[in-house]
């Protein structure tokens, strides 16, 4: 009797949060989907990003920055991407406030002639990102929403995963598979598609639903960081230059780190240099060593008056001094889109996501055939 007491309300509890929260994770499902296979897709429209390589240096940081004040005056230089010889050179804009600001300038990294500008903020992946993050409503109204009902998507899946266990162990077939014939009634095939689905996804949708959390609440990522056994600072903190030296040429500094860095990171992917946002700040650069991945990146600091590297108490440093739980909480966004296992790891991200934006559709309609006979 307690047993049964106890599922009702377990089942009770299913039914408000998966409708309460059913079309916000419908839509995060649905552009989760369309998210993961950016940079195959852009690839096909995005010829700006590449050129054809010759026998010369690229221009310097100096040049780029210079370049990039006047394109884009009083606007705010995040970071500059030097690529591979045939892909052109990266500005980033990036500003917060008082509005959201975040445009590409692509230049030819051996004349420094511009090629395009782009809105990161617009086109179909812009609009696919603000629908995935925030509702396309307000950031403060939509993030919200959204983080709160992925994290009772997450005891929703704990809580179907329990109604699914069948009372009897010979009516496990029945939740394990479909069973249909031409008798069987279209509430008995919604039934199915909603249990022996939400059964076969529930691992996977955890996994989604668990790294969306990491990203979506700093007390969620800390816990998770420290529980793995984490003894680092897990934010990512700018350590400041040793000391402030006056009459020093910075530029110059900075033009020979770029070219210094490839001899020394010959199988890196790109180097994203990052300018001193003040006098006391050190100079960041994220040297990227796998395609489409950011785990294994290398984050590394230098002293903007005399190029000494600094080591920060960061999980956010060399990779190759991360431990597990830096490696793990590094991964988070490499295993939320798929990307850690390759083309494969995506496919599976792709079907995953598509598979949980069914569930808030079938369990609706398994409630509205119940409701309404």
């Amino acid at each position: 009797m307690k047993n049964n007491n106890l599922k009702k309300t377990i089942r009770q509890i299913h039914l408000w949060l998966g409708l309460s929260t059913g079309l916000v994770v419908f839509i995060v499902a649905v552009t989760g989907c369309l998210w993961v296979f950016k940079t195959e897709i852009e690839s096909f429209y995005s010829d700006y990003k590449t050129v054809n390589p010759i026998n010369k240096e690229y221009i310097t940081a100096s040049k780029v920055k210079e370049i990039a004040s006047k394109e884009n005056p009083n606007r705010t230089v995040h970071g500059v991407v030097f690529g591979q010889p045939d892909e052109a050179l990266e500005i980033i804009y990036y500003e917060a406030e008082p509005e959201l600001f975040y445009q590409s300038l692509f230049l030819n990294p051996y004349s420094g002639e511009v090629i395009k500008q782009v809105d990161n903020t617009g086109g179909f992946f812009g609009f696919i990102l603000k629908g995935h993050v925030r509702l396309w409503l307000p950031e403060a109204v939509g993030s919200v929403l959204v983080s709160y009902s992925i994290l009772l998507f997450f005891v929703l899946i704990i809580t179907g995963l329990i109604l699914w266990w069948p009372k009897k162990s010979k009516n496990l077939q029945q939740r394990i598979k479909f069973d249909w014939n031409n008798k069987t009634r279209w509430k008995r095939k919604n039934f199915d598609l909603h249990t022996v689905i939400g059964f076969y996804t529930s691992a996977l949708a955890i996994i989604l639903t668990f790294t969306g959390c990491v990203m979506a609440f700093g007390w969620f990522y800390y816990i998770t960081y420290k529980a793995l056994g984490g003894d680092k600072n897990p934010r990512f903190l700018m350590p400041n230059n040793e000391q402030i030296i006056s009459k020093i040429d910075t530029d110059e500094l900075r033009d020979i780190l770029i070219p210094t860095l490839k001899k020394e990171y010959k199988n890196a992917r790109n180097f994203e240099l990052h300018f001193p946002e003040n006098d006391s700040t050190s100079i960041l650069v994220e040297v990227c060593n796998s395609d489409g991945l950011h785990y294994d990146m290398d984050y590394l600091y230098f002293d903007q008056y005399t190029l000494k590297e600094l080591e920060p108490n960061s999980i956010y440093s060399k990779y190759k001094n991360a431990n597990f739980a830096d490696k793990v909480v590094r991964m988070n966004y490499d295993i939320h889109i798929g990307a850690i296992g390759g083309i494969v790891g995506k496919i599976i991200a792709f079907i995953a996501s598509l598979l949980c934006a069914s569930l808030p559709i079938t369990g609706f309609l398994l409630w509205w055939g119940r409701k309404y006979k």
